[in-house]
């Protein structure tokens, strides 16, 4: 640098010329000519690559190892040592040293890892992005990994974020109605990676071949749904560095939730708070902008029911099986071809017109999920196996104490069999009031030493009947006091009795 300061001196200040100046510093007149250019550091620049006997035939193949290890998770990528060991065995037979090979693998990765990227503006309302993640909290006092469905988007920041007990197909769909929900509208387009929940082919260039029941959701809400190029999900870069944020920021340390409800409740409150925030380079907050989009957001339709849907036929024991777990339907319906719907939070069994059961969702696996109303009209027919019912014997652990109460009396005023069909009719009246009704009704039926089903429905009668009125008063219709209402002659229901007075 202090040479080319000297020569451009020379020329520029002292008015020598260059054929002067390489004459006495001995540099060639090219040279002094590129010095004149600009008074930048000169660099060493090679005018050709330099030559790689040994490892040159390998690099092409050495390139292409690294741009496929590139779409593959890093456990399954190829290290250098691994190449080595490849190429020095027969057919490839590489004679250099492994240093050598390491040091054109680490340049090889740096270049492909080195890419650059177009930054993206958003109009309000344009475009959502979607991606799950995964966190752990503490649901009930047990350690679980949820499934966090999280929705960003793109003009305003705002985030939605809501974590479920496993990645399904009703998952996802229910993941999208209560974003747009929350955020109070749909927008025009949603990105997503190439997910097996909404893509059941990827076709040639940008084109998938969608599942129906997505196609029915999508279409449902309006909005297009717009793909990553595979192994690309850094297209859609904001909902990714969301996931990672959320998850940082809202679940660790371990939090603990007595319920799915109440981390959800947690998580849509987090999310609100972010409106507060104000991201870098904006005048307005993530509220005042999410505000903007709603403007443009497509309405909200009608409700879309976010299930699966498959076809069953219970068995000999009355069970339908989904997801290895069996649930229960009456036994009036054993046999019959029914629907099943699979919600978030419920399984509703259906034969078309009706709902003939409904559970409560089960995320475990080959567990029996049994509603005991269900076999009440076969163990009336049955009573032997009521004792040791599956049904019986899971009800028996919550039911109100009075039901036990009652049926341990039950036992010893009744002769054998007897006692069991009574509480089975007993058992019945569930069907149509609730257990805590019931229990009211059995203790009282206690204090009354009433042991018979029409005992029992006739206090469960008299407590859902309304309560008298009160007496009107006269004092103010003096007139209404001259009124005598005759008491009817209950002798003359002895006319109906046949000729000659029969009893």
């Amino acid at each position: 640098m202090d040479e080319k300061d000297r020569i451009r001196r020379m020329v520029l200040v002292e008015g020598m010329s260059i054929r002067e100046v390489a004459r006495q510093t001995g540099r060639s007149r090219n040279t002094i000519t590129k010095m004149l250019e600009n008074s930048d550091v000169p660099a060493y620049t090679l005018t050709e690559e330099k030559e790689a006997p040994v490892l040159g035939p390998f690099k092409e193949l050495i390139d292409r190892w690294v741009a496929e290890d590139e779409k593959k998770s890093k456990k399954k990528r190829r290290t250098a040592r691994r190449m080595y060991d490849i190429l020095r065995a027969e057919p490839y037979g590489y004679s250099g040293a492994e240093s050598t090979l390491r040091r054109y693998v680490g340049q090889a990765r740096r270049k492909a890892r080195n890419k650059v990227y177009v930054m993206l503006d958003y109009q309000p309302g344009e475009a959502a992005q979607v991606d799950f993640g995964e966190g752990e909290v503490i649901i009930a006092g047990k350690l679980v990994v949820a499934q966090l469905f999280l929705m960003w988007l793109g003009y305003s920041g705002a985030t939605f974020m809501k974590a479920y007990p496993a990645q399904t197909q009703e998952v996802f769909f229910d993941g999208h109605a209560s974003a747009f929900d929350f955020f109070g509208g749909t927008p025009q387009q949603v990105w997503y990676d190439n997910l097996k929940i909404a893509v059941l082919k990827i076709l040639k260039g940008r084109n998938r071949q969608e599942q129906e029941a997505f196609v029915s959701f999508r279409s449902h809400y309006l909005f297009e749904a717009h793909y990553c190029n595979t192994r690309a999900a850094w297209e859609k870069g904001g909902v990714e560095g969301k996931v990672g944020y959320g998850r940082r920021n809202w679940l660790v340390p371990t939090r603990e939730f007595p319920s799915w409800e109440a981390l959800n409740a947690y998580l849509a409150e987090q999310c609100q708070t972010e409106w507060k925030r104000q991201l870098r380079g904006r005048e307005e907050s993530i509220g005042q902008r999410l505000s903007q989009e709603q403007e443009c957001f497509l309405p909200l339709p009608t409700f879309f029911p976010c299930c699966k849907t498959v076809p069953v036929k219970p068995n000999h024991l009355s069970l339908v099986v989904f997801d290895t777990n069996r649930y229960s339907v009456p036994v009036s319906h054993a046999h019959e071809r029914l629907l099943l719907r699979a919600f978030v939070d419920r399984v509703e069994i259906t034969n078309g017109v009706t709902i003939v059961a409904t559970h409560p969702r089960c995320w475990e696996r080959e567990q029996d999920i049994l509603d005991p109303l269900h076999y009440l009209s076969l163990l009336e027919r049955k009573p032997r196996a009521f004792a040791q019912s599956k049904a019986i014997r899971q009800w028996r652990q919550r039911w109100p104490e009075a039901f036990e109460r009652y049926w341990a009396v039950l036992r010893q005023k009744l002769p054998e069999g007897a006692w069991t069909k009574t509480f089975v009719q007993i058992l019945k009246l569930c069907e149509q009031y609730s257990e805590e009704s019931l229990a009211m009704a059995l203790d009282e039926a206690l204090r009354h030493h009433c042991y018979s089903y029409d005992g029992v429905r006739e206090l469960l009668r008299r407590q859902s009947e309304l309560p008298l009125p009160a007496p009107l008063a006269l004092a103010d219709r003096p007139d209404l006091r001259q009124v005598v209402v005759q008491m009817p002659d209950l002798a003359q229901f002895n006319r109906l009795l046949p000729v000659g007075g029969g009893r």
